[in-house]
């Protein structure tokens, strides 16, 4: 996939790829930190809760091209007044 306004893969990044599940032609970087972050519980990605923290590491949600527009939507939904 080439680098575009809905994916970009930076190889050059010291921790590319910061994620097990993706492969590396795949690999996502345009969410590098996930804007489903702060929904919490909502996010819909696969975190786990470690000292009273919600740690992402083992969530590759973002960095799959597939979830662009599910994470697009999301961010809509959670900015938009009741």
């Amino acid at each position: 996939m080439e680098n575009s306004e809905r994916f970009f893969r930076n190889t050059e990044c010291r921790y590319f790829p910061c994620h097990k599940g993706v492969g590396e032609e795949d690999f996502n970087c345009l969410f590098c930190y996930c804007p489903l972050y702060l929904l919490g519980e909502k996010c819909g990605g696969d975190y786990v809760i470690k000292n009273g923290v919600k740690s992402c590491i083992n969530c590759t949600r973002p960095h799959d091209p597939a979830n662009y527009e599910d994470i697009i939507r999301k961010v809509a939904l959670s900015i938009k007044k009741p």
